[in-house]
């Protein structure tokens, strides 16, 4: 105690010279040697969440680290929020130090309050401007240091920049300090700790501009049909995606991926009910996609690809059951409108937003274009080129109007053979015929509610083969239609989890003038369902069911086919 004594001595006698000492006695006893008691683990800050803000990646850093801070200042503000009228209330109105601690708020304006708090998923965040003093309510021991820190930081800094400080209030500073050491030095080593925490995080990041997600699949299939001998299969596939940004409205997309579960095509005879996860046999980890997004002003947004550029990463699928094959529907038709499924490869796609309610896209795709042989090549190869104007006349509802000109990139590889002209002469005679076709499509996509939202879409598709294939088949054109309606349930049973139902037709050929190869007499349709059970941020289980009727009729089984399947999703 001599040297607090000695201070206010020198307090006495120095003139401006006694502002120096008490900022150099709250120094000492701030950063005091005793201790600092490690936080407990249930109440260390979770740096491990997972990131669900934009893909604009230097954006999402940015607010990462401002809000790291912020939780680490948090300890130097006011206050934890007591949440049960039942805790212990250790500093009375009654006791002195309550009044000392009033009376430096009051004339320091230390803080304006206890904040109130407004529930944010599963944390509690101070409202920093609408905070409310409590009056003559009793505190704890925690929140009365939280407001005693703060009101020597106040202090501190009103003395190093030469503002007066009454000496009685120095003096009941140092008092308050002296009995509340422990406390004070516990806040201390939770600020510091939360502070090594963010520096480690820093020092540790996989890149400043570089974002890695992972997705893994693990799924079970088999085929249901009565008369249909099949074994179940286990398969996986793995996706490993690189999001770079170099400037916050832009995006480097690069993936790696690995397919190790089969198609049922080949059982079944036909491409309805193919599974969207399911791919060729293929177990070699190769580069998938390669493209680069930047925005000009706030209404054009471009994309250019050497790999993996496909129709929807040009023009929004706007079906709420899309997730790619690694969430929401479980099979390629009920992922999204067939339309969406040319072949693609490398391209180009502009968007264009004239009213914050219209999207106009654009996009141009090649397949083999990075060879240089005849047929090949950017755009002597096999081609599509596609345009969609998307209007969201109010945030629930979209509607989307698209058309797509192909060569050579007709088949789908959903609905019956003869929907897919090229690989069925390719079956039947040996070789791909060459097409041109020309798709239009409608969808539209409707949140009722937070929990209902209906969707489907149409298309049509007119393919001319532009080859007799040496006389085998004569030139025509068929119709290709398929429709869907879709149903979706979220959070059903559990935040995040998602019930879906899909009912429509595959494509199918309604009409042909291509004499030889006919139209498909039956009609088929599709049922899908399936739920997907979120089991935390980084699992998803989701068992599901196709029904198809009247399967494809150049199929060796004619009975429905019916394919069941389990699908776990990982990612990280």
């Amino acid at each position: 105690m001599w040297c607090e004594r000695g201070l206010l001595v020198m307090f006495r006698f120095w003139g401006r010279i006694e502002q120096l000492p008490p900022v150099f006695a709250i120094y000492i006893l701030l950063s005091s040697s005793i201790e600092a008691t490690e936080i407990p683990k249930n109440q260390e800050i979770n740096f491990n969440k997972p990131d669900k803000a934009s893909l604009k990646i230097a954006e999402r850093q940015a607010s990462l680290i401002n809000n790291l801070s912020l939780k680490s200042n948090q300890f130097n503000l006011l206050i934890t929020q007591v949440n049960s009228i039942e805790q212990l209330k250790d500093i009375k109105p009654t006791d002195w130090s309550y009044a000392a601690l009033k009376g430096l708020i009051e004339r320091y304006g230390c803080i304006d309050g206890y904040p109130k708090t407004t529930p944010v998923g599963e944390e509690t965040l101070p409202e920093m401007s609408s905070r409310t003093y409590r009056g003559q309510q009793s505190v704890t021991r925690a929140e009365f240091v939280a407001g005693l820190n703060a009101c020597l930081n106040q202090i501190e800094t009103m003395i190093g920049n030469s503002e007066n400080v009454l000496q009685t209030d120095v003096a009941t500073a140092l008092r308050l300090m002296q009995e509340f050491q422990s406390e004070l030095a516990i806040l201390q080593g939770r600020t510091d700790g939360s502070q090594a925490r963010l520096e480690d995080l820093e020092a540790t990041q996989f890149s400043t501009t570089t974002k890695l997600r992972g997705e893994a699949i693990v799924g079970l299939g088999s085929i249901l049909s009565r008369n249909t001998a099949n074994n179940p299969v286990l398969g996986s596939r793995l996706r490993l995606e690189l999001s770079t940004s170099f400037q916050g409205n832009d995006l480097l997309f690069t993936r790696l991926s690995r397919n190790g579960f089969p198609s049922f095509e080949s059982e079944v005879g036909t491409f309805q009910g193919n599974l969207a996860f399911a791919e060729p046999d293929d177990d070699d980890f190769e580069l998938d996609a390669l493209h680069y997004s930047f925005s000009v002003g706030d209404r054009f947004d471009f994309i250019i690809g050497a790999a993996g550029v496909n129709a929807e990463d040009i023009a929004p699928t706007i079906n709420f059951l899309d997730g790619d094959g690694g969430s929401g529907a479980i099979s390629d038709f009920g992922t999204r409108n067939p339309l969406y499924y040319s072949p693609g490869d490398a391209g180009l796609g502009i968007t264009h937003r004239p009213i914050d309610q219209v999207k106009i896209s654009a996009g141009y795709l090649a397949s083999l274009a990075n060879e240089s042989s005849s047929g090949s090549g950017l755009f002597n190869g096999p081609y599509s080129a596609l345009g969609q104007v998307t209007i969201t006349p109010f945030p629930s509802l979209s509607l989307a109007a698209t058309y797509v000109h192909s060569y050579n990139q007709s088949d789908t590889e959903t609905g019956t053979n003869l929907a897919n002209l090229r690989s069925r002469t390719a079956e039947v005679f040996g070789q791909e015929v060459a097409t041109r076709s020309n798709s239009y499509g409608l969808n539209l996509s409707w949140a009722i509610s937070d929990r209902l939202v209906i969707g489907g879409w149409g298309g049509l598709s007119k393919v001319s083969n532009l080859s007799t294939l040496n006389q085998q088949i004569n030139l025509g054109t068929q119709d290709i239609w398929n429709w869907a309606a879709t149903l979706a349930i979220p959070d059903l049973g559990k935040e995040g989890s998602l019930a879906g139902i899909v009912v429509g037709s595959e494509p199918k050929v309604t009409n042909s003038t291509i004499d030889n190869l006919g139209e498909d007499s039956k009609q088929s349709l599709h049922l899908e369902a399936f739920y997907q059970y979120q089991v935390n941020d980084n699992i998803a289980i989701t068992p599901g069911v196709v029904w198809i009727t009247k399967p494809d009729t150049n199929s060796l089984n004619t009975d429905d086919l019916v394919i069941g399947t389990v699908r776990t999703t990982f990612s990280f």
